[in-house]
């Protein structure tokens, strides 16, 4: 039998680089082989050229392999959190592959002839979320375990005073976004829809694809010029109450859509600037989706640097006071596009008492600008909680698990091939069958978008949140919107399956629901779409266990395999920073610790009795690791990820020798706890021996060899490990 392990990109490689040998070791005695899929970034652009590499440098499309895998009964899958690119990211990785000698072509912004477009293609496969759409052919269970959860609320993080006199606020349009200008309909019959951009009637096809009957679709647009007006407006509001403008979107996952949302940002904000210099930038080849850092880059090479440079810092002390990601470096909300996801951003900031950081490093109340309407009510839906209930208190609060519907590609809402920038005032309709099944009038510049969720992937979700509900016993909460037509057609489903048996709620008195349940000390379950599950396996997890790295995910696949996921990336680049300077990972591996115990638990249920008692033996590990509070400090010279994984390997060998199951695991388990226990002392000295200076991993996005000797640097572990 075997798992597959993913590799993928900065902290979360990092620690798989520590903890793999240590699973492979271990799950032998299982009768179980780890096989590893490289699904990084690199690996995914290297994967793309093989045509342009040297035949060593070649390697298999494994996110491709995956994803028939995924698709077969019995399929086990560990996913680790990977980068969404972002184009400034990819353009990063990139540079670094042509250094280390891989000749992948560059990235073309604007494409000169067929070749460069034929490059772009391939890279726009690789950016935003490539890598989860391909992975997830199953809808996702995602929750806190019973220890995770008790340790918690034992062990609270430090919360933030809410001032009910706070002046932040959670900000989007009215109208003319997403959700005002949203249609949908159910598939009819089975065929291929075409999507056709219609000019003074002359219809142009830009896209087809294939429907089958029963599937939800819906399409919609941004109206770029409305948006302008709307950051405007924010932008003076910011300006007059002194508070900070600060902009979330999730310029990753939704790869086409929000760097644009985001560049219209950039250009309100700094009106004036692109108005005297924007012949300029476009000289400069200036690309204002891709953010400050790379104008500011580029502006080194120009003739008018100092004049460009001076303009910008007169903004910058005259309009609102923005939001920074990093006041000692200058580094605003508006940098880089991937600095800043909403997912992430939005409970951080409801977490630190509503409040962000300004220039000078001081914390004030902020104005969160999330332009569309869909999802943005929620986080007010928070604010208003807290202004009328005080800050949120870990130690007593339930859960809100998420059931979420995301099954072959549902609801990939701006991600994907099916979005796009108008390039001219025109009509998009849809047609399927020659007729007309959804028409929108937008303009240049206007964002359009078609999504899609199957039939079977819904009836599947329906299935799991009544499934969850009744064996957890918990409230289940429908987040879906009669007012936004595509989940009215939604509504009609669940109650055509379920009655009017489950709750049904707009995601703001859903969220007020909710967070009035876990007030009380109950639990109960969210039951949401594809962006909403991205949104709230953050959002309540932050405020609840102060991170969303420690939750149980799983995701049991249409075709009866699985994958377990480890948890949300966080601040992962700026813990790799910490490593490069003190050799200290605070990456918490908790999440591969629960993945992995239920991935055995998968295998045991399959008939492997052995795995059976591994899975018991990881549950009785993973309590002595938040009992034993291992996890990863912030600190250097004290536990790190490293240092984690050999307290749970200790943990983990202590729990099979004392278990009675299986006789030969005791047996041999006994000896290794033995060598374990008695050179405890002597491993952790060798790890803090290496900690608290500067190492070079030999690169950010391509690790090896030097790498894993740094994530490894015990020889007395290393050689008992050799003995498993």
């Amino acid at each position: 039998m075997s798992i597959v392990y993913t590799f993928t990109d900065e902290s979360p490689a990092l620690a798989t680089l520590s903890f793999l040998p240590i699973a492979k070791a271990f799950l032998k005695h299982a009768n179980i082989e780890i096989t590893t899929a490289d699904i990084s970034l690199a690996a995914r652009i290297v994967s793309s050229f093989p045509e342009c590499l040297k035949d060593e440098q070649k390697c298999e499309d494994a996110l491709a392999k995956l994803g028939e895998l995924v698709k077969l009964d019995g399929a086990n899958v560990i996913k680790t959190p990977n980068i969404s690119a972002s184009i400034p990211q990819l353009k990063a990785c990139i540079k670094e592959l042509q250094s280390k000698g891989y000749n992948v072509p560059n990235y073309p912004d604007e494409p000169q002839n067929d070749s460069e477009k034929a490059i772009k293609e391939k890279y726009a496969k690789v950016l935003g979320s490539a890598v989860n759409p391909v992975l997830r052919q199953g809808n996702s269970d995602r929750r806190s375990t019973k220890a995770v959860k008790e340790y918690a609320k034992a062990n609270p993080y430090r919360t933030k005073t809410f001032s009910k006199d706070s002046k932040s606020c959670v900000t989007c349009m009215s109208s003319d976004d997403f959700f005002s200008n949203e249609k949908a309909t159910l598939i009819k019959e089975n065929g291929t829809a075409k999507l056709y951009k219609v000019v003074n009637g002359a219809k142009t096809e830009l896209k087809s694809f294939e429907v089958v009957k029963d599937e939800v679709m819906d399409a919609t647009f941004m109206n770029v010029a409305k948006l302008d007006e709307f950051y405007e407006k924010q932008i003076n509001h910011c300006k007059q109450e002194n508070i900070l403008f600060s902009l979330h979107l999730k310029a990753t996952m939704m790869k086409v859509s929000d760097p644009v949302l985001f560049a219209h940002a950039l250009k309100v904000y700094f009106k004036d600037l692109f108005a005297e210099f924007g012949d300029e930038f476009a000289n400069l080849g200036i690309n204002p989706n891709n953010g400050l850092s790379e104008l500011l880059s580029k502006v080194e090479n120009s003739s008018k640097k100092d004049l460009i440079l001076k303009r910008y810092e007169e903004i910058l002390n005259t309009r609102a006071p923005i939001s920074m990601v990093n006041s000692d470096k200058g580094i605003t909300n508006l940098h880089v596009p991937s600095d800043v996801i909403v997912d992430a951003s939005m409970p951080a900031m409801l977490k630190n008492g509503a409040k962000l950081w300004d220039k000078n490093g001081a914390e004030m109340d902020t104005n969160a600008v999330i332009p569309d309407q869909t999802y943005a009510t929620m986080y007010q839906a928070v604010l208003d909680d807290m202004r009328a209930n005080g800050s949120i208190n870990p130690s007593v609060v339930g859960s809100v698990s998420n059931v979420g519907l995301m099954a072959k590609k549902a609801q990939e809402y701006g991600s994907h091939d099916k979005t796009f920038i108008a390039d001219c005032d025109a009509t998009y309709q849809i047609e399927l069958n020659g007729e007309v099944l959804l028409s929108h009038d937008v303009k240049k510049g206007d964002i359009y978008r078609i999504n899609l969720a199957k039939p079977d992937a819904i009836a599947n979700w329906i299935k799991l949140a009544k499934q969850r509900c009744e064996l957890s016993g918990e409230q289940g909460i429908f987040w879906l919107d009669s007012k936004r037509a595509s989940d009215r057609i939604i509504i009609d489903l669940v109650k055509k399956e379920l009655g009017e048996t489950f709750l049904i709620l707009s995601p703001y008195e859903a969220c007020k629901k909710s967070l009035e349940i876990i007030r009380s000390g109950k639990n109960c379950i969210s039951i949401t779409g594809n962006v909403l599950r991205d949104y709230l396996t953050d959002l309540f997890p932050i405020l609840e266990l102060g991170t969303s790295a420690k939750m149980l995910s799983i995701v049991p696949m249409l075709n009866g395999g699985a994958m377990f996921e480890t948890g949300a990336g966080g601040s992962a680049p700026k813990q790799v920073e910490q490593v490069v300077l003190e050799n200290h990972l605070r990456w918490d591996s908790l999440g591969e610790f629960l993945a992995l115990q239920s991935s055995l638990e998968f295998e045991g249920n399959k008939g492997n009795a052995k795995a059976k008692v591994m899975a018991e033996a990881f549950d009785e590990a993973i309590s002595h690791y938040l009992n034993e509070n291992k996890a990863p400090s912030r600190n250097a010279k004290e536990n790190d990820n490293r240092t984690s994984h050999v307290y749970f390997a200790i943990y983990l060998a202590n729990a099979l020798a004392k278990q009675n199951n299986d006789e030969s695991m005791n047996k041999f388990f006994k000896v290794i706890a033995d060598k374990l226990n008695s050179n405890s002392s002597k491993i952790i000295e060798e790890y803090m021996n290496e900690e608290g200076k500067a190492v070079e991993l030999g690169g950010y996005y391509v690790l090896g060899e030097v790498a894993e000797k740094i994530m490894r640097p015990s020889v007395t572990f290393n050689e008992i490990l050799k003995s498993i």
